[in-house]
């Protein structure tokens, strides 16, 4: 059986992270730039598949985390508060990257001092206890609410995919609510700059594992002359199987939120999400003086 430790390291996937950025043309979604990175490093299905411990997040995707984090920390990267990471100006400059200067030089900036390369520990109990601070997708607070929605009944699942739906511009949002429909949810019609018009139908799963090619299949079956397009919403993960099935040539469309896009999702409409003010410590400022 696959051990974490065949996972990269964060530190070993900055170059090809960094190239993933270049590909994608600057910038990307979380997925997106995951999924880049995954493809160059070539992993194994069975590697991708290996969950971080205590955690809905696979070990690659919580390593990664990190990665981007620290490429942030230099100003090689940045993000918006709808989650789309970008080069920087300066990033954009560069024709490559040192990983060990990255690290030495971000926890330097978080007081660490470190001075020897070859002393750090870059197992991921360090990077948790490293003072850097912890990546926005796994923190606490996204962990406590994927929780509550594994733990909602189906029929609230159901309502509150209904009201994101709305909430993001969907009209005649219905949920259907009915057994043996081949696992339709509900539907809705969605337009495009008020002149296009698309039907689609939604299937919403709370999942702690990961939606198989064969479920997306299933999906495409049951939209069959009943929809323009479809959308799966889960809790859990897409397999790449399921990601390559959604997006095969010459069928029915089928747009993918997995259980991160979700959160990320209700946040940015603050359905049962609040924001917390506090004050930002600029480190580096200091160090300046």
């Amino acid at each position: 059986m696959k051990s974490s430790l065949e996972v990269p390291a964060f530190n070993d996937m900055m170059c090809e992270l960094f190239q993933a950025m270049k590909e994608l043309g600057g910038s990307g979604t979380i997925r997106e730039i995951d999924d880049k990175t995954i493809e160059i490093l070539k992993l194994t299905p069975e590697v991708q598949e290996i969950m971080h411990s205590n955690s809905s997040k696979t070990e690659i995707e919580y390593r990664l985390a990190w990665t981007r984090t620290y490429m942030k920390k230099v100003g090689i990267l940045e993000n918006s508060s709808r989650g789309v990471w970008s080069l920087t100006t300066s990033g954009r400059e560069l024709q490559k990257i040192n990983p060990d200067e990255i690290v030495r030089k971000v926890r330097e900036m978080t007081f660490l001092k470190t001075k020897d390369i070859q002393s750090i520990n870059f197992e991921d109990n360090d990077l948790e206890n490293d003072g850097v601070d912890t990546p926005d997708e796994i923190q606490s607070w996204r962990e406590k609410l994927k929780n509550i929605l594994l733990n909602l009944k189906p029929d609230a699942f159901e309502r509150l995919t209904q009201r994101l739906l709305r909430e993001s511009g969907f009209t005649q949002v219905k949920v259907t609510g009915k057994t043996g429909d081949g696992g339709i949810d509900g539907m809705g019609i969605v337009k495009l700059n008020g002149i296009i018009s698309f039907h689609m139908l939604f299937q919403c799963k709370r999942y702690t594992g990961s939606v198989s090619a064969g479920e997306i299949r299933d999906f495409r079956g049951a939209m069959q002359g009943r929809a323009d397009k479809g959308l799966f919403i889960t809790t859990g993960k897409f397999s790449a199987p399921a990601i390559e099935e959604a997006n095969r040539a010459g069928a029915a469309p089928i747009d993918l939120i997995d259980g991160d896009e979700l959160v990320e999702k209700l946040k940015e409409l603050q359905l049962g999400v609040a924001p917390v003010n506090d004050y930002i410590i600029d480190e580096a400022w200091f160090l300046s003086i």
